[in-house]
């Protein structure tokens, strides 16, 4: 790695260019605390390696050539703070930074999304909580400019991390369901399907209703994550006198016997993932429309 200059000139210096040298600063504070900042940004960089390591990889395994171009963006943008917490370690030390790479394991591209996600999400808490606790001034503007750019980076990850949408039962899933459901565009897709439970996503129409209907033997429950919609609930298809509007985050709790219908009454699609228990629907179910729903159960 070159030699880091005495000065910086990077988006994370305050007043790029006109910062003093460091040998200045780094005096005017004890030791200890020299050497506690030291560890702390050696601490970073160990953090920063792995990223880069991470976002190399998913790069290489990226199924689009638009997805590898973000990967190869965030790639740039952490090598840039790697750099620059390099010559801050420099600066204290007197020494480039030796440390073992810690391997972010993954398993598939969708995987190393999520976990990539999870990580940048601890990474700018990190910075954020830590800030106040270094004092020296370049440091702590690091890390807040830092956190700022990491927030950004994980928007970015969020919008890249795609989900496989089928059936995964009965084997022992995990997936972030907010974000599944919000990808969905079908009418229902059946994600996971046990013996005695299961989920559904669904995506309702602007003005479309899932459709009035009863099932004796099955308890659901259906939680809003887009959208808005008219509940309706009652003994009898004829008699709905349980009516309330949902909003994004509401559950919705429909006894098994109970006549209920949701319709959706926003200026969006109204996503929603279901839980029925027992199972409703045959493992694997797809109805990519409410017509096709219905064609399958005439």
């Amino acid at each position: 790695m070159p030699d880091m200059p005495e000065r910086y000139a990077s988006p994370y210096e305050p007043h790029a260019g006109s910062a003093m040298p460091h040998s200045w600063w780094m005096n005017s504070y004890p030791y200890e605390q020299n050497w506690l900042t030291s560890e702390a940004i050696l601490e970073r960089i160990k953090k920063e390696a792995s990223f880069i390591d991470l976002y190399h990889r998913l790069a290489d395994e990226a199924p689009t050539p638009p997805l590898r171009n973000s990967m190869i963006h965030a790639i740039n943008y952490k090598q840039t703070l790697f750099h620059h917490l390099t010559g801050l370690y420099t600066s204290f030390t007197g020494r480039q930074p030796s440390y073992p790479l810690e391997i972010i394991p993954y398993r598939g591209y969708n995987d190393g999304l999520i976990k990539a996600y999870e990580e940048g999400m601890r990474n700018a808490e990190a910075y954020h909580s830590n800030s106040n606790k270094i004092p020296h001034p370049m440091v702590q503007h690091t890390w807040l400019h830092a956190a700022a750019d990491e927030l950004q980076h994980i928007s970015l990850l969020r919008s890249l991390k795609r989900i496989t949408l089928q059936d995964y039962g009965s084997q022992p899933f995990i997936v972030d369901i907010e974000e599944a459901a919000k990808q969905n565009n079908t009418y229902r897709t059946a994600l996971w399907t046990g013996d005695h439970m299961q989920v559904t996503l669904m995506s309702i129409g602007v003005g479309e209703d899932i459709g009035l209907e009863v099932h004796p033997t099955t308890d659901q429950f259906i939680r809003i994550e887009e959208g808005q919609g008219l509940v309706q609930m009652g003994d009898s298809k004829d008699k709905l006198d349980y009516q309330k509007m949902a909003y994004e985050d509401y559950a919705i709790m429909i006894p098994a016997g109970k006549w209920h219908n949701l319709t959706n009454k926003g200026n969006k699609p109204l996503k929603v993932y279901v839980i029925y228990a027992p199972p409703e629907h045959p493992f694997g179910t797809v109805h990519r429309t409410r017509a096709d729903a219905l064609a399958s159960e005439a």
